[in-house]
């Protein structure tokens, strides 16, 4: 989806993501919503093999989340990121890879806590979003569904209050990654860039 009405959402103040992945934004209070793409000039490795015929998301980086439960628990997911106004732009608009090109979602990262709302126009995959702020806790999450080919108004997604990070997942994946009430997120270092994003031995 796109920042700014889903997931391709406009980001306000600063950063001002016209018409985002999530492809059309929309604005929640003074910033508008943004998009959840990445550039691709930030690529630094292609998507991994998927059936023929799905598309995965390219032109992204990708990062290690380490995802602490409420009861103490950690775990450690790889996920695209998005963290400038054209990768969030395009996000997951167009994707129809069930399995994200083998990365458990895309992380929207913005510089500084916003209000930025997401929507779901040009984003075929029904998806989950879960938002955190600054300190990395869990703020809100809610689902989202493809609008409609040909739809100008799209539902707008927001949080229920002013975040840092925002991460998109197919529909119904954040229970099992931990990213949940109670939860909170540390992004750390680039993972391993080849298919499936393997994370660093420990």
């Amino acid at each position: 989806m796109t920042i700014g009405a889903p997931v391709r959402a406009l980001l306000s103040a600063s950063i001002l993501v016209g018409s985002l992945l999530f492809a059309g934004c929309s604005s929640s209070g003074s910033a508008q919503s943004a998009a959840t793409s990445v550039s691709p000039s930030t690529s630094a490795a292609g998507p991994d093999s998927v059936p023929s015929g799905l598309v995965a998301p390219a032109g992204f980086r990708s990062v290690i989340i380490t995802v602490t439960r409420s009861d103490g628990s950690t775990e450690q997911h790889c996920v695209w990121v998005a963290d400038d106004e054209a990768s969030q732009q395009q996000g997951l608009m167009d994707v129809t890879d069930p399995d994200l090109g083998g990365r458990a979602g895309m992380l929207f990262r913005f510089p500084t806590e916003v209000s930025t709302t997401f929507w779901m126009k040009d984003t075929p995959l029904p998806l989950s979003i879960a938002w955190f702020d600054a300190s990395g806790m869990f703020v809100s999450s809610a689902d989202m569904q493809p609008c409609p080919a040909g739809e100008r108004r799209c539902p707008s997604y927001s949080a229920k209050g002013p975040y840092r990070t925002a991460i998109e997942v197919p529909l119904g994946g954040l229970e099992p990654l931990g990213l949940v009430e109670g939860s909170r997120i540390a992004i750390g270092d680039e993972c391993d860039q080849s298919p499936r994003g393997a994370l660093p031995a420990t």
